[in-house]
């Protein structure tokens, strides 16, 4: 046996990696879908955009030359991350909505945290993401949990968890797709699932609205193929019959709400089926695929206020685009 073999048998072995699976059952996606559509205008829930398909397709936004927010943040929080680090203290990391869990990364570096667990809506990305993000970070333990995390009450239990300080990280603007008032009770929920710890949470700014709608509307049609698999993903799981081409996509900034509305426009009058049940679009009806919300710095100490947490500090790039916001509890 060489020296070399002997050497690589002494390694110590990666900490395992879990996953713990919450998915919402069929059964409730169709609640979710009668809710839904009787609601004007009609609306499903931003995270029915998230399975396999679709996570793959919010990759390729995230590389797209219109959309800087993932570039802009990651590169943040390299130059941040060990100020952030120290900010934030010792605890295992708790990412809501992980996805690729690309931004992670600088803070695992800095901190060196006990473990990490990661929520996110799509089981074998969230898999993926995990065991890629293990291979650069061997000695963290790595915890995934596939659940909706705005419906999330409390993390399960288990002995990465038990005992230590949890340290909250919510990044990439996801916070604004949700309406001010979920937006609010999701923060608040956050405070009670970090059960005293902190939370580092990731807002994009307000911009002119032919930055923003290119960003969500990209020149290579990206972000519209990625609202049109809503449709295919309503088609396989809950057996609807939408014709995807039957839709166009646009992306509106509305600046009285201070955010972008993705919806799909039906080209005609039409009938769908979902689930057995059946509803008719209009010509020019919209279903809302999802909202983006941007805070400014105001707007976001004052909402954080509201779901009883104070930003401790703010750090932002250089052009004052995108924030990192350090929240604690307010009591």
């Amino acid at each position: 046996m060489t020296s070399q073999m002997t050497s690589q048998m002494n390694l110590p072995r990666p900490p395992a990696i879990e996953l713990i699976d919450l998915h919402p059952p069929a059964a409730d996606m169709r609640q979710l879908v009668r809710d839904g559509m009787a609601r004007q205008p009609r609306q499903l829930p931003a995270w029915f955009l998230y399975d396999a398909e679709g996570s793959k397709l919010f990759d390729r936004i995230c590389e797209q030359p219109e959309y800087g927010l993932t570039r802009t943040e990651i590169n943040l929080l390299e130059c941040k991350a060990l100020e952030i680090a120290a900010a934030l203290g010792d605890g295992v990391i708790v990412e809501f909505g992980a996805g690729s869990a690309r931004k992670v990364g600088p803070l695992l570096k800095a901190l060196q945290p006990p473990a990490y667990v990661a929520l996110d809506i799509s089981a074998d990305h969230l898999q993926q993401a995990i065991t890629k993000l293990q291979q650069a970070h061997p000695t963290v333990a790595m915890l995934g949990i596939c659940c909706d995390h705005s419906q999330l009450e409390t993390l399960p239990d288990h002995p990465l968890l038990r005992g230590q300080r949890r340290l909250g990280f919510f990044p990439g603007s996801s916070l604004g797709n949700f309406n001010r008032q979920d937006a609010e009770e999701l923060l608040r929920r956050f405070r009670r699932i970090l059960a005293g710890g902190p939370l580092l949470l990731g807002l994009d700014h307000p911009k002119p609205a032919s930055v923003l709608e290119a960003a969500y509307d990209d020149a290579a049609g990206v972000s519209a193929a990625f609202a049109r698999n809503l449709l295919h993903r309503l088609n396989q799981d809950l057996q609807a019959d939408f014709d995807p081409q039957r839709f166009r996509y646009q992306a509106h900034w509305q600046p009285e709400a201070s955010r972008v509305e993705m919806a799909l426009i039906s080209r005609c009058p039409q009938q769908v089926s979902i689930a057995d049940e059946h509803w008719s679009f209009d010509d020019g009806e919209a279903l809302v695929t999802e909202y983006s919300v941007k805070y400014s710095p105001v707007m976001a100490i004052e909402l954080a206020a509201e779901a009883g947490w104070r930003c401790a500090r703010r750090w932002h790039d250089p052009d004052d685009s995108l924030s990192l916001h350090l929240l604690e509890a307010a009591d």
